[in-house]
């Protein structure tokens, strides 16, 4: 057979064509100095899609996304579209994402039960990597109630109990899915787990009640005891009433017992039932101070002051404060009055004084020390009782 002739006019016209390429290279391709950026651009190389896109910057991939998330498509087939999105983002641990995706698919509201209980699932799995557990339980919840026997969701929902300390909750979580499949590893887990923090909190919560009814019972004891020495007790409300009782109060000493004082002391009561007290003994004329935090009702004052001042404090530049030349006085802060303490006096004697009385909320005393040069001056104009 033979081949036809060349035709002159079509070789002419290739000829033009090549020649006019060579004067205008094509405009679509890729540009040297920027080929990569370019290249990414393309949906198939990209390493990241954009949150949002923008269709004059990437028309490839709006168009794309138009056909995936096409609305004539029927509501299940936009669903699966959104819950595999969903996974794509949730293997990439973007959980964020993922939820939103996953509602997207819920929004769609198909009447495949068993597709939307997955997307309540795989929510509440990325909602649980978030630390919302109370939202992921909510979402297993919901997919339990379209799929009752659904084990993903049981699982997750017992997870989201035990992050949520609700141990008991999570044991019943693992016994209804334990009932599904009697060998599944993370159920028999979580079940032991549970089960242990649950007997844990329950011992705790028997321990935190037993010592709070001891400590109600020494309260008492110790209210008792202060009524028995008829020491008079006020309230914050009476405290300028010099003629309130000490009937009524037992509840609010109760309450002040019950709180430390900042020194970090309380009033106790012993084996033979005496009470000590927290004293902070001031010492106005050098600003100085001591504390002792269990003052014990029937030592005497002279029996401290020998001890803290056997040696001359480092203050007492002028070796005044000795323990014979030393004068004590009880302050009541509210009355603005003094009590003058003989040395020789205990500390029950100074509560058992007819007009003296403790502070219900604050059963703690100031005692101030100083030489009687010093406190001849600091009494001058103040009110002093004598205790006997």
């Amino acid at each position: 057979m033979e081949r036809p002739e060349p035709d002159a006019a079509a070789d002419e016209a290739m000829d033009s064509f090549l020649e006019k390429f060579r004067s205008q290279p094509y405009r679509g391709g890729f540009r040297e100095d920027r080929w990569e950026e370019e290249f990414e651009k393309i949906p198939l190389f990209m390493k990241e899609a954009p949150s949002e896109i923008d269709p004059k910057e990437n028309p490839d991939l709006a168009c794309l996304q138009s056909i995936i998330f096409d609305e004539e498509r029927s509501p299940e087939e936009q669903a699966k579209t959104y819950k595999d999105e969903g996974n794509d983002y949730f293997k990439e641990k973007d959980y964020k994402k993922a939820v939103v995706s996953y509602t997207e698919g819920l929004k769609k509201k198909c009447a495949d039960h068993d597709l939307n209980a997955v997307l309540y699932t795989n929510r509440a799995a990325a909602q649980y990597y978030l630390g919302n557990f109370r939202s992921a339980l909510n979402d297993v919840t919901a997919a339990r109630k379209l799929k009752p026997c659904h084990l993903k969701a049981i699982v997750r929902g017992a997870l989201c109990h035990l992050e949520l300390k609700n141990f008991a909750e999570a044991v019943n979580w693992c016994d209804e899915g334990l009932q599904i499949d009697a060998k599944e590893k993370k159920l028999l887990e979580m079940r032991a787990k549970a089960d242990k923090l649950k007997r844990t909190e329950q011992r705790d919560i028997r321990k935190a009640k037993l010592k709070e009814k001891k400590e109600q019972n020494q309260n008492e004891a110790l209210l008792q005891a202060i009524k028995a020495r008829n020491v008079r007790l006020v309230s914050e409300a009476a405290v300028e009433d010099e003629d309130s009782a000490s009937e009524g109060l037992g509840e609010i000493f109760l309450d002040g017992l019950s709180s430390e004082n900042p020194y970090g002391a309380k009033l106790s009561v012993d084996d033979q039932g005496r009470l000590s007290w927290p004293v902070l003994f001031l010492y106005p004329e050098y600003a100085q101070s001591d504390f002792i935090s269990a003052f014990h009702e029937d030592s005497r004052f002279i029996d401290h002051l020998m001890v803290m001042f056997g040696e001359t404090p480092c203050w007492d530049l002028e070796q005044k404060y000795c323990p014979d030349n030393l004068e004590v006085y009880f302050e009541d802060e509210d009355r603005a009055e003094l009590y003058r303490v003989p040395p020789k006096s205990t500390l029950l004697q100074v509560l058992q004084h007819p007009r003296y009385s403790v502070k219900a909320l604050t059963p703690a005393f100031l005692v101030c020390v100083g030489s009687s040069p010093f406190c001849r001056n600091y009494l001058r104009g103040r009110k002093v009782h004598q205790v006997k």
